[in-house]
């Protein structure tokens, strides 16, 4: 554990009454029963209802759950958009003790099929677009029981291989709009995230109910979210909870909007949805907004966002793109930090009163640190001496955190121990805190590679290329790129007399069955020699120094 916990006198006050998720929607059902909940479908159309209707569909689903044999402690995995059925799912499941599996679908079949059989989950609910992702592992995985499709269909009318097949609306129409809660241990489990992009196997965080209701107070008090509020839900709720931002809106009666499926071809649906809906609070990553520039740049009106505040992850935010939407729409930048070991909350960039005097010029600088500790948080920077080391916005060390909603394990996997110290999680980010407590990321302890928000693993390719019978050896790094930060570049050795016979097609065919489609590298090199250090370890500065602008190049 790390610390000592001391006993003091005993407390009066209800220390037996548990932290629940199905708590905040009670709650929000009773107190903001009229307020809405918006949630845009795959046609573009818009489903309406409120948080009493909700919370009676959630008792539907509750009742409809237990009649399927769900019972405490069981995972149900759930693989959808961001959609009002999503946030049913995660309340109904929780609700019942059982632990709702976050699935995304943008992961590597093998990647979907091993947390599935890790988490020994029971139940599978999908989206009806999502079929093909689910019926690719369905004869990989033995846990699973049945499947639920979320549409509107009767379950002969949906085209798919699974089975056994239950309609999600089906499911519900049979049930009562009431449910008897039962009090959860809020220790126990509520939803489960396993990470996306370390080497090896995905690592399973299991959020308890106290962490994520912890949690979710302290999103709420930190961005300012209230029932005047508007919130719009874009990070996927499929990872990370969504960041958490969604289960702001019922704890505090803000309205709450769900952007549906959208890519990144289709972010002005986005803009779309902030305008119409009149949204003052979102989340997501540059690789979002940057499109959403791009769209905002060709309106003849540009919008008036001078209310909403808009938290930026998972990659540092460019500067130039702050202030552009704060130029042409009155946005509010907020730089956010975390992962999927945070819950992801963990610092947040607000400009302290102290610091108000600064010239615009410093203050607009300081945005991109990515800020600090929120209440709760404990974050320590290890030099390399292993001492904690000073404040002073210099000295780099490896960033470990700790807290009530911050990882202490990892389900069922012996790289914990690796991971975690002293109740810190070992976060793999090299950083500075400067003396006025800010955070900044200054670059990765590993070579890992961020791209568009999510992490590649350069190990997990080079070991893949490598497995070619012409590759003699190979090695990925990230190189910086203007739209999604970072993407591998391969750099390959291959036989002398392969030489000129394998091509880029032929590795990335190669090793495509490994991954998912925005892992593989954007560009393979065929060279003589990989740059190495002196005790013959790939030289990885060295080929980021010479391909520094590689993908700035035209046609890359």
């Amino acid at each position: 554990m790390g610390f000592q916990i001391i006993s003091g006198c005993p407390a009066t006050t209800g220390e037996d009454y548990q932290l629940n998720t199905i708590s905040v929607l009670r709650h929000a059902s009773s107190v903001y029963p009229e307020v809405e909940i918006a949630s845009r479908r795959e046609d573009g159309t818009i489903f309406r209802y409120c948080y009493r209707e909700a919370y009676e569909r959630v008792c539907r689903l509750a009742n409809g759950l237990q009649r399927l044999g769900i019972k405490p402690g069981d995972r149900v995995g759930v693989m959808d958009w961001n959609t009002y059925r999503h946030f049913e799912l995660y309340m109904a499941i929780s609700g019942i003790g059982a632990v709702m599996l976050q699935m995304n679908p943008r992961l590597a079949v093998d990647d979907i099929a091993y947390i599935v059989g890790h988490s020994e989950t029971r139940f599978i609910f999908v989206a009806e677009s999502l079929l093909p992702v689910i019926e690719a592992i369905a004869k990989k995985v033995s846990t699973v029981e049945g499947y639920g499709v979320i549409t509107d269909k009767e379950p002969e009318a949906v085209a798919t291989t699974l089975s056994p097949l239950w309609s999600y609306e089906e499911l519900l129409s049979a049930e009562e709009p009431r449910y008897p809660w039962q009090m959860i241990d809020e220790r126990s489990a509520y939803s489960a995230c396993y990470t996306s992009g370390t080497t090896g196997k995905p690592k399973g965080v299991y959020y308890s109910h106290r962490s994520v209701y912890l949690h979710t107070t302290a999103v709420a008090v930190t961005f300012g979210i209230n029932a005047s509020d508007v919130l719009l839900q874009m990070v996927p709720m499929f990872h990370a909870q969504g960041w958490g931002f969604w289960l702001a809106a019922p704890m505090t009666g803000a309205k709450l909007v769900f952007s549906g499926r959208y890519t990144l071809d289709t972010t002005h649906t986005l803009v779309d949805l902030i305008v119409s809906e009149k949204a003052s609070v979102t989340a997501g990553a540059p690789a979002l907004f940057m499109p959403m520039l791009q769209y905002i740049r060709t309106l003849p009106q540009k919008p008036d966002f001078s209310r909403l505040r808009i938290a930026s992850g998972a990659t540092e935010p460019p500067l130039a793109m702050m202030r552009e939407f704060f130029e042409l729409c009155r946005a509010e930048f907020i730089h956010a930090y975390g992962a999927t070991e945070t819950s992801p909350v963990a610092t947040v960039n607000l400009l302290k009163p102290s610091l108000q005097g600064w010239p615009k010029e410093r203050q607009w600088e300081n945005q991109k640190k990515q800020g600090l500790p929120v209440a709760g948080v404990e974050i320590r920077i290890i030099g390399a001496d292993g001492n904690e080391a000073p404040h002073d916005g210099q000295t780099v060390g490896e960033l470990l955190i700790r807290g009530p909603w911050i990882a202490s394990s990892y389900h069922n996997d012996s790289r914990t121990a690796e991971c975690f110290r002293d109740g810190f999680w070992i976060s793999g980010d090299a950083a500075t805190i400067d003396p006025h407590g800010y955070v900044k990321i200054t670059d990765r302890v590993k070579d890992m590679i961020k791209s568009g928000g999510e992490w590649i693993s350069s190990i997990d390719l080079e070991n893949a290329i490598m497995a070619h019978p012409e590759v003699v050896e190979a090695s990925v790094v990230g190189i910086a790129h203007p739209k999604w930060q970072e993407r591998p570049l391969a750099l390959v050795v291959v036989r002398k007399e392969a030489g000129g016979k394998v091509t880029k097609e032929d590795i990335l065919q190669f090793i495509a069955p490994k991954f998912a489609k925005w892992q593989l590298p954007d560009d393979v090199l065929f060279v003589d020699s990989i740059p190495k250090t002196s005790v013959g370890k790939f030289s990885k500065k060295t080929m980021r120094e010479r391909y520094a602008g590689y993908f700035n190049s035209p046609g890359k």
